[in-house]
C-alpha cells in the first residue's frame, strides 16, 4: 500500500495536444488506379478463361484494404478468372488456419465486401532450396493454383534495414511460406542476414510459381494511400526498391526525437508485425540489427492491444511497463508462436505489470533520473501509425514555437484518466484518426 500512494502521489506534468504536417499526397480513386494499371498490364498476362488464381493477402491493416482486394477480384473477374483469397501472414494467427481466415475476415475481407471466399490452410509445397541451401515453401492453395496475385503495403520493417523490407518480397516469402517456411526463414536470417534471404526466397518463389503480377502501395503521415502500383512479375523487386525509397520519405515519425517517456494506447498485428512500429520509437534489441540512432526514448510503456491481434503481443517484450489490462488480453500461446517462429525471443519477454496506465506513468517517472517534474519529455500516441496527433509533456512547449511543421490544437491541460486509472479515448467519438487503424481494444 505505502508503493501505491507513493505512485500516486506523483506529480504529473501538463500535456499539450500537437498536430503534424506531413506530405500529403493521396490517391483520389484507387479502384480506378488499379483498373487502369491491371488493364496495361492484361496483354502480355499468360491466362486463360476459366483459370484459377490465388489472392495472397497479408495481416496488415492496409488503408483501403476491402477496397483495393475487390478492385483486384473484379478485374480478374472481368478476365474470366476465377479468384479466391489466400491468408500470407506466415505465423499470425495464431499460428492456425482458422486464425488466420478469422484476421483477414476482421480486417473487411470477407466473402461480401470483395466478391471472393478465403481458403486457408497451413499446408506447403517444398520449392526446392535456394542457392543459400535454404529450403523455400509456398502456401499449397497458393501454388495449385494456376496464378498468384500478390497485395501488400510497403514500409520499413521492425526487425531489419535493406533496399527493401516489408512488402510483395517479403510476402511471398514469410507470409506464403506460413509457419513451416517462417520459422526456417527467420533461423536462415541470423546466419545470411534477413535482406538476403528474403531476396533470394523471392526470387526462388518467382522462377517456381506462377506470380501474375503484384499490388503494392505506399501510405503517408496521415494513413492514407499515397501511391498504388501493380507490377508485372520481373519487375516486382525493382519496383518494391522505388516505392520503399518513397515510403521512408513519407513515413510519420515522432514530432521529436528525444524523449523520457512514451506511452503507447494500443499495439497490434495490423499496425505492425511488432504491435508498434519499432523505428517508430528508436528500440528493436534483436542480434544483428543495429539500433536506430533516433529517436531516442528511456521508457516505453504499452497500455492496451488491439481486438484484431486476439491476444498475440509479440514484440510487448521490447517495453518496459505494460498495464494490467494489456497483460490481462495476452494469449500466451499465440504469443509465444510468433515469438517462437521469428525468432526474436526478446520481444516475447514480459515486461513489468502495472495496474493501470497513471501508476505506469508514474512508475516510470521514477526511473528516468534526477528530472524535475515540469522538465520531463513524455509522448503520447495512439498508436505507431497515428502519429497526426500527438500529446507532449510541457517540457516541449519551447521546442514547439520553433517548428514550422507543428500546431497546438490543445494548449496544456492536466491529464485526466478515468475510475480505473486509465486514459480517456485519445480520440473522442467525433475526431477519429486519419489513419484506417481507429479500433476498440
Amino acid at each position: 500500500m505505502k508503493k501505491e500512494r507513493n505512485m500516486q502521489a506523483t506529480k504529473l506534468p501538463k500535456m499539450i495536444r500537437v498536430k503534424q504536417q506531413f506530405d500529403n499526397q493521396r490517391v483520389q480513386d484507387i479502384t480506378r488506379q488499379i483498373t487502369q494499371q491491371i488493364k496495361d498490364l492484361s496483354s502480355n498476362m499468360p491466362v486463360q478463361p476459366g483459370q484459377t488464381v490465388a489472392v495472397a493477402c497479408s495481416s496488415r491493416g492496409l488503408t483501403d484494404y476491402p477496397e483495393i482486394v475487390k478492385a483486384v477480384v473484379d478485374n480478374l473477374r472481368q478476365m474470366k478468372l476465377k479468384p479466391f483469397l489466400v491468408p500470407a501472414m506466415g505465423s499470425h494467427g495464431a499460428g492456425t488456419a482458422v486464425g488466420q481466415e478469422r484476421v483477414l475476415l476482421h480486417l473487411g475481407l470477407t466473402q461480401e465486401a470483395v466478391g471472393a471466399k478465403i481458403l486457408s490452410s497451413l499446408d506447403v509445397v517444398d520449392l526446392g532450396k535456394t542457392a543459400q541451401g535454404i529450403p523455400v515453401m509456398v502456401d499449397r492453395f497458393a501454388f495449385e493454383a494456376d496464378h498468384i496475385v500478390l497485395i501488400n503495403r510497403i514500409k520499413k520493417h521492425t526487425d531489419f534495414m535493406g533496399e527493401f523490407e516489408s512488402g510483395l518480397m517479403k510476402l511471398m516469402v514469410i507470409g506464403l511460406g506460413k509457419i513451416a517456411g517462417a520459422g526456417i526463414y527467420h533461423q536462415a536470417m541470423m546466419s545470411f542476414g534477413s535482406s538476403n534471404v528474403i531476396a533470394a526466397g523471392a526470387r526462388h518463389v518467382l522462377d517456381k510459381c506462377n506470380i501474375l503480377f503484384g499490388v503494392a502501395t505506399i501510405e503517408n503521415g496521415y494513413g492514407e494511400v499515397a501511391d498504388v502500383g501493380v507490377f508485372p512479375p520481373e519487375e516486382i523487386e525493382l519496383k518494391e526498391k522505388a516505392f520503399f525509397s518513397r515510403s521512408m520519405e513519407i513515413s510519420p515519425k515522432l514530432p521529436f526525437d528525444e524523449a523520457d517517456i512514451i506511452l503507447i494506447d494500443e499495439i497490434g498485428k495490423e499496425i505492425s508485425g511488432a504491435g508498434f512500429d519499432t523505428r517508430v520509437v528508436g528500440r528493436i534489441r534483436l542480434p544483428g540489427t543495429p539500433e536506430p540512432t533516433k529517436p531516442s526514448i528511456k521508457r516505453i510503456i504499452l497500455s492496451d492491444i488491439t481486438k484484431i491481434s486476439e491476444g498475440n503481443a509479440c514484440g510487448f517484450g521490447l517495453a518496459d511497463i505494460i498495464t494490467r489490462r494489456l497483460a490481462d488480453k495476452v494469449d500466451q500461446a499465440s504469443t509465444d508462436t510468433n515469438t517462437i517462429v521469428s525468432m526474436a525471443l526478446e520481444m516475447g519477454k514480459t515486461p513489468l505489470v502495472m495496474p493501470n496506465d497513471k501508476e505506469a506513468l508514474a512508475l516510470a517517472m521514477r526511473c528516468i533520473g534526477f528530472v524535475p517534474s515540469d522538465q520531463i519529455k513524455i509522448i503520447r500516441i495512439k498508436n505507431t501509425l497515428c502519429l497526426s496527433e500527438v500529446d507532449v509533456s510541457q517540457a516541449y512547449a519551447p521546442l514547439i514555437n520553433d517548428r514550422s511543421n507543428l500546431n497546438i490544437i490543445r494548449q496544456a491541460r492536466d491529464m485526466l484518466f478515468d475510475t480505473n486509472g486509465y486514459f480517456n479515448e485519445f480520440f473522442s467519438m467525433d475526431e477519429g484518426c486519419d489513419s484506417p487503424i481507429d479500433m476498440k481494444s
